[in-house]
C-alpha cells in the first residue's frame, strides 16, 4: 500500500507526470515510488537520510560519468527537501534482478571486472569513503563495540573470522558498489547487464567485498568468475558477520556506530540462520 503523501511528493518533483501505475518499495533507508518506464523516486525516511541525500547524489552523478559499461541512474531533479524529508527523481533502468542462485559466470565477470578497472577520478576519491584511510577504523568498532556483545557461543568464533580478515593481503583499492545483491542488478531477458542500481554504499576498497555480493548468484558461479585470490578473499569477507552487515562498518568513516545494541541482534539472528 502506498504511504500517504507519496505522491504528491512524486507530482511535486514530476509534475504532469501519470501515477496510474506507480508501485511502492520500502527501502531501508528510502521509500521508493517507481514510474514504470519513467523514474524510480526516492524518498528518505528520516531527517538523517535526508541530509545525506545530497552527497549521496553527487556519489551518483559522478559514478554515472565515470565511464561504467552498464548503466547508472542518472539524477532527473535536484534534491527537494519536504520538511523531515527529502526527494530526488532517478531515471528509469530496464531490465530486473534474478533469482537467488542464478548468474551466468561471464556476465558475473564483466561486472566485478568493470569496477575493479575503472580509473578512480579525483572527483569519486573526494566524494566516496575509502575504509582503509581512517586507520581501519572498523576493526576496532567489531573488536571492541561488536564481537564482545556477540552471545558466547560466536565470540570466539568471530574473533578468528577478523583476524582471518585483518591477515589478508593488501590489494589496491577500487570502486566497490557495495550491496550488489537482488534488484539492486538489473538484467535483460536473455541475461546479459543492463544497469546497477542504489549506489548508497559505494566506497573504495577490496574489490573481493563486491565479489562476495555476488554470492548471491550461487558460489560456484563466482568461483568461475573471478581468481582464485579474489574468490579466497570473498568468502573471509562473507564468513565476518555476512558482507552486507559488515559493509555498514566499513562506511562508519571514523564516526559511532549507532545503536550498538540493535546491530548485534541482526549479527546475532544472522549467525543463527546461517550457522556461521
Amino acid at each position: 500500500m502506498m504511504p500517504d503523501g507519496l505522491l504528491e511528493i512524486v507530482d511535486s518533483l514530476l509534475p504532469g507526470a501519470r501515477l496510474d501505475r506507480a508501485r511502492f518499495v520500502r527501502g531501508g533507508m528510502h521509500d521508493v515510488v517507481l514510474l514504470p518506464g519513467v523514474a524510480s523516486v526516492r524518498v528518505s525516511q528520516r531527517l538523517s537520510g535526508a541530509q545525506a541525500m545530497p552527497r549521496r547524489v553527487e556519489i551518483l552523478r559522478a559514478v554515472g560519468a565515470a565511464g561504467l559499461p552498464f548503466e547508472v541512474p542518472e539524477p532527473l531533479t535536484p534534491v527537494v527537501r519536504f520538511e523531515e524529508r527529502a526527494a530526488v527523481a532517478l531515471s528509469w533502468i530496464e531490465g530486473t534482478g534474478l533469482p537467488e542462485g542464478e548468474g551466468d559466470p561471464g556476465q558475473i565477470a564483466g561486472l566485478l571486472d568493470a569496477l575493479r578497472e575503472l580509473p578512480v577520478t579525483p572527483e569519486l576519491r573526494a566524494l566516496l569513503p575509502a575504509p582503509r584511510v581512517h586507520g581501519d577504523h572498523w576493526v576496532r568498532v567489531l573488536a571492541e563495540e561488536v564481537i564482545p556483545r556477540l552471545p558466547g557461543k560466536w565470540r570466539v568464533e568471530a574473533e578468528r573470522w577478523l583476524a582471518e580478515a585483518m591477515a589478508l593481503e593488501a590489494v589496491p583499492d577500487s570502486l566497490v558498489h557495495g550491496d550488489l545483491v537482488g534488484g539492486n542488478v538489473h538484467w535483460s531477458e536473455d541475461g546479459k547487464l543492463i544497469g546497477v542500481l542504489d549506489w548508497d554504499r559505494a566506497h573504495l576498497f577490496d574489490p573481493a567485498v563486491d565479489a562476495a555480493f555476488m554470492g548471491w548468484h550461487g558460489w560456484g558461479n563466482v568461483r568461475r568468475a573471478v581468481d582464485e585470490g579474489t574468490y579466497r578473499r570473498a568468502r573471509v569477507w562473507d564468513r565476518l558477520f555476512g558482507i552486507n552487515i559488515l559493509c555498514a562498518v566499513f562506511l562508519l568513516e571514523g564516526e559511532p556506530l549507532a545503536n550498538v545494541d540493535s546491530y548485534v541482534e541482526h549479527i546475532a539472528a544472522w549467525l543463527e540462520e546461517s550457522g556461521g
